[in-house]
């Protein structure tokens, strides 16, 4: 059974990602920052569902408490799969953007991706099979107000991720990068009422996180080996 790793697992759409995985029949490892009870809630529903799972917490932006975790869970086998969906927003129209806004947000998205994706590539390698997805944001692809921290670390993922895939190809290794518009959460309910979504989204809804899952799982399998480098919106039409 191949394993999975999804960062930000606790979350809507990280959760989403991770059930999916789990009914292609992966071993999914959900990821939290510091809610572990969270992680463990979203892996027993997997275990409920017939799926195979188990939930882990640890700092990405920590370079050392990252380390150590993965070198735990290694001593299982290699993770074949990494979905990189841990990130924060911190949004202030750049005039008044404190560094600590600006540091953290890139911490998080971009610093993150290296912590736990550069020590699984070698065991990763050497299998011979391996996807890397990152999850970015139509902010990396169009901009948004009050986002320049966060557009400037999604946009980051795009350079390394096709960088990345040079590197790793010819070990069987995809790496692509997916960007999703509004997609329904907690936090977009906050952000967006419909009259807002209707304007700004062709489609005139919100994304579901079972739709971002969904391809997600495709790029994770078999049939999409032959994708890589790629950057794949998922936004409803938005340009």
């Amino acid at each position: 059974m191949k394993r999975a790793l999804v960062t930000g697992g606790s979350g809507d759409l990280g959760s989403a990602i991770a059930r999916r995985l789990a009914r292609d029949g992966l071993h999914v490892i959900v990821h939290a920052n510091g809610r572990l009870a969270a992680a463990e809630e979203v892996a027993q529903a997997i275990r409920a569902d017939g799926g195979s799972a188990e939930a882990v917490a640890f700092d990405v932006t920590d370079a050392q408490a990252t380390s150590a975790a993965l070198e735990r869970l290694l001593e299982a086998g290699p993770i074949q799969v990494v979905v990189n969906n841990a990130g924060i927003h911190d949004d202030a129209v750049f005039p008044g953007m404190r560094v600590e806004q600006w540091r953290r947000v890139i911490d998080v998205s971009l610093h993150g991706f290296f912590h736990v994706t550069q020590p699984l590539t070698l065991p990763m390698a050497r299998t011979r099979w391996g996807r890397i997805i990152s999850i970015s944001s139509v902010a990396a692809v169009m901009g948004n107000r009050g986002q320049a921290n966060y557009a400037a670390a999604k946009a980051a993922l795009h350079g390394a991720s096709k960088s990345l895939s040079l590197e790793l190809a010819s070990r069987g290794i995809t790496v692509n990068v997916v960007a999703p518009g509004i997609i329904a959460s907690a936090m977009a309910d906050k952000a967006f009422d419909k009259g807002a979504i209707a304007q700004m989204v062709p489609a005139k809804r919100a994304g579901k996180p079972d739709e971002v899952a969904a391809l997600v799982a495709f790029l994770a399998g078999d049939e999409a080996g032959y994708i890589s480098g790629q950057v794949i919106s998922i936004n409803g039409g938005m340009a």
